[in-house]
């Protein structure tokens, strides 16, 4: 073993004292910030490996042999494994008293300096500092890689890479004794930014880089990575708390001086300085607690007067100030609660109020009535969009304001009914898709009839709506007044989108049958033609299915002779290519032209079939008292006065008596004198009984729909559950009809009680309010 050793020594060994006087004055002058050749550098580092290598291949040949004698000698062999270890070791001391003797002689040179002389010298000497340990790292790799490697792995604590060394040796010395006065200078740098004042950032962004460098990860050191403690408890700690300070005192002042829209000018300023301070010259992690300080100070802390003033932004219109306002009180969280409550409550009362604005045209003008609605929403739409960046809440704050201004408002509370909304609206949509003078483009009609959807989505009563726009879509069509196929078929389409095929199955097969009907009368002047027949007038028909068209065949009638044989000649013709099809004719709904040789001029009149079969009486006799004109033509006689008053108000006939008391006995003539400017004369317009009946007969159908609907959904929900609760099914009817309509819970309850009688339904024997469904 001692030959071993013997050969061992005849190898080249590296003394630490023999290398460490002309190492440590070439650290000196990487400290020192001297420059250095390369050549120079590389002497460094090979002092370094060459003693390292040598040093460390004695001792572990030493350790091999002993391990192999006894257990004795494997025993002594670990300390010699510590020989190794004292050499990279004592390396590693000299290199740290080196470090540490140079920080005490930084620290005794910038023991008196204050403020922003502080703030210069530590952040130069730091920059230097580091960079000569940078250096020094590079001359040390070879003892880095494996000592310090060797033992951080074995876990010796306290151990670093020679770069690690020297910021812990810098936070030991330097860091303790100045880091109070330097983030108090700090500090004071970033207050008198905030006052205005033009201050050297790198200082602060120096500072920061320096402590957010220092926090190591102590527990793996070799590992790269920070730990932000030193900068958390050093500066971000204490900055958090001055800004706290510093904007609870400027806001208050500010506030005591100046508007609460100039205050949330400053605000949004303050804001975006802090977020920019973040940028410039502190750590990322900062941002989310600075904000945090900054907007339960400038924000949170003064939200009552927020609330207060967004009141009068809307009264005034502040949409700027608003939409300010908005991206404030959306940083605190919860915070737009307030907001959204105010909001709706603003518009609900703008939408009441514009509505009593308009006075009785609200009542009797669908155009109006709609038109301010839509405009209410068209303003607030556009404010909840700019304004407060279309919030979810913020739109849905809207759409509750809108649909409670436009089901319940002075029109709808006159007529004790929300339903009067879907009829107006309905109305509204039968003078846009009407032919008149004063239709739109097709651009703008379209645009109108979005429009349109908007309202109806706000409507509860969607089915009143349905029953309204079914009539008078029917008319339209059987009338051939639609302004435009393409707009009847888009207002069907969009209704479809809205509410589902159930809804607009009906329009559509309307539509159908208009089309149908077109062949039809084709098909009949054919066999007309084909069969000689006499064309004693141009006659054309509409067959509507029955159970599309919402129209019923009210009235007794005698169709007069010059009609009866056009119609009996159509019935054949449908039966023949028909079968087991009856036609009903719905004599109230057609309607014609008289061409007149008893005037000056001759005019043509456009008349319904009831007014033609009066007209035609005056070919037999000159005058007729009004029973017997119902008797001939076997309308009643409440029914006929209404007739003769239009032809009265026309000028056609001549009454005995006043206009407004005609009677049965009443005698009405031809008045001969007839005059008019126009040639072709519409008198077939609607009468206002006729008009308020059919009202009331559509209301009255609503009624006895929804009790249907309401039924079958009860039906529908019992097959499913079985068993259930008076409460529970109330509630599930309500949530599957609400799309359609409201349905009142005694209503409910009334169908129930239906429902019971015709035995769909029991009462759960031994249980209260509870139903059974019975198969």
């Amino acid at each position: 073993m001692s030959n071993r050793r013997d050969g061992m020594s005849s190898k080249q060994i590296y003394d630490l004292d023999t290398i460490w006087g002309d190492l440590k004055n070439g650290i000196e002058h990487v400290y020192n910030r001297q420059s250095m050749p390369k050549p120079r550098y590389m002497e460094l580092y090979t002092h370094v490996y060459n003693y390292c290598t040598s040093v460390h291949l004695n001792p572990n040949k030493s350790t091999t042999v002993a391990g192999t004698r006894s257990k004795k000698a494997s025993s002594t062999s670990t300390a010699q494994v510590g020989g190794a270890q004292l050499v990279g070791l004592e390396l590693y001391r000299r290199i740290k008293d080196f470090l540490r003797h140079y920080l005490l002689d930084l620290i005794s040179r910038g023991a008196n300096f204050m403020d922003e002389d502080v703030l210069s010298f530590y952040t130069r000497e730091w920059e230097d500092y580091r960079f000569s340990s940078k250096v020094l790292n590079g001359v040390c790799s070879y003892l880095n890689r494996h000592w310090v490697r060797r033992e951080c792995e074995e876990g010796r604590k306290g151990i670093y890479e020679i770069y690690q060394l020297a910021l812990v040796a810098w936070r030991d010395c330097l860091f303790q004794q100045l880091h109070k006065r330097v983030t108090n200078a700090v500090l004071k740098l970033i207050e008198r930014e905030r006052n205005g004042e033009s201050i050297n950032t790198r200082l602060v962004s120096g500072v920061i880089n320096c402590y957010v460098e220092l926090g190591l990860n102590e527990e793996e050191p070799t590992i790269k990575g920070q730990s932000l403690t030193i900068y958390k408890e050093s500066f971000e700690k204490t900055f958090l708390e001055e800004t706290k300070c510093f904007y609870i005192k400027e806001s208050d002042q500010f506030l005591a001086n100046n508007t609460v829209t100039e205050y949330m000018k400053k605000a949004e300023q303050r804001l975006q300085e802090e977020q920019k301070r973040v940028r410039d010259y502190l750590h990322e992690t900062t941002l989310f607690g600075l904000a945090d300080t900054c907007e339960k100070v400038l924000i949170r802390k003064h939200m009552e007067i927020f609330h207060a003033e967004f009141q009068n932004l809307l009264n005034f219109e502040k949409n700027d100030d608003l939409g300010r306002m908005y991206h404030l009180v959306s940083r605190i969280q919860d915070g737009l609660g307030e907001l959204k409550i105010i909001l709706e409550c603003h518009i609900l009362a703008q939408g009441q109020t514009a509505i009593e604005k308009c006075g009785e045209a609200a009542f009797n003008d669908p155009k109006t009535y709609v038109s301010v609605i839509l405009d209410v929403h068209k303003k607030y739409n556009a404010l909840v969009a700019l304004s407060f960046n279309n919030d979810s809440g913020f739109v849905a704050a809207l759409d509750k304001a809108c649909g409670g201004f436009i089901n319940n408002n002075l029109v709808t509370r006159q007529y004790n009914s929300s339903s009067k909304s879907p009829e107006m609206l309905a109305k509204f949509c039968d003078l846009l898709l009407k032919k008149s003078s004063k239709n739109p483009e097709e651009a703008e009609l379209e645009d109108t009839l979005n429009q349109v959807m908007i309202m109806f989505k706000y409507i509860e009563d969607k089915d009143v709506f349905q029953k309204f726009y079914s009539k008078m879509l029917a008319k339209r069509l059987v009338q051939h007044m639609s302004a435009s196929d393409d707009a009847e078929a888009s207002m069907i389409s969009k209704l479809k989108q809205a509410c589902g095929f159930e809804y607009t199955s009906k329009l559509q097969r309307m539509f159908q049958d208009i089309g149908v009907s077109k062949d039809l009368n084709e098909a009949f002047r054919k066999h007309v033609s084909n069969s000689n027949m006499p064309h004693d007038i141009d006659f054309s028909i509409q067959v509507l299915s029955s159970g599309s068209w919402p129209f019923q065949y009210l009235l007794t009638f005698s169709l007069p002779s010059e009609l009866e044989r056009s119609v009996q000649r159509f019935t054949q013709f449908y039966s023949a290519q028909h079968s087991g099809r009856k036609l009903n004719w719905l004599y109230n709904m057609s309607k014609g032209e008289l061409v007149t040789n008893c005037f000056k001029n001759r005019y043509t009149l456009q008349a319904s079939t009831f007014q033609m079969a009066v007209l035609l009486q005056f070919n037999v006799q000159e005058q007729w008292t009004v029973n017997q004109l119902s008797e001939s033509t076997q309308l009643k006689t409440d029914y006929l006065i209404q007739v003769l008053q239009i032809l009265l108000k026309a000028k056609l006939l001549m009454c005995t008596e006043d206009e407004s008391s005609v009677h049965g006995s009443s005698i009405v003539y031809l008045y001969s004198g007839y005059k008019n400017k126009k040639l072709r004369v519409n008198i077939n317009v609607p009468m206002k009984q006729e008009i308020k009946l059919e009202q009331e007969s559509t209301h009255k159908h609503i009624e006895e729909d929804r009790k249907m609907l309401i039924q079958a959904a009860i039906v529908r929900i019992m097959k499913m559950r079985k068993v259930m609760k008076h409460q529970q099914l109330t509630a599930e009817v309500l949530t599957q009809l609400s799309s359609r309509f409201k349905p009142r819970v005694n209503v409910i309850k009334k169908c129930i009680d239906i429902l019971i009688e015709k035995e769909y339904l029991e009462r759960t024997e031994g249980q209260k309010d509870s139903y059974s469904y019975l198969a």
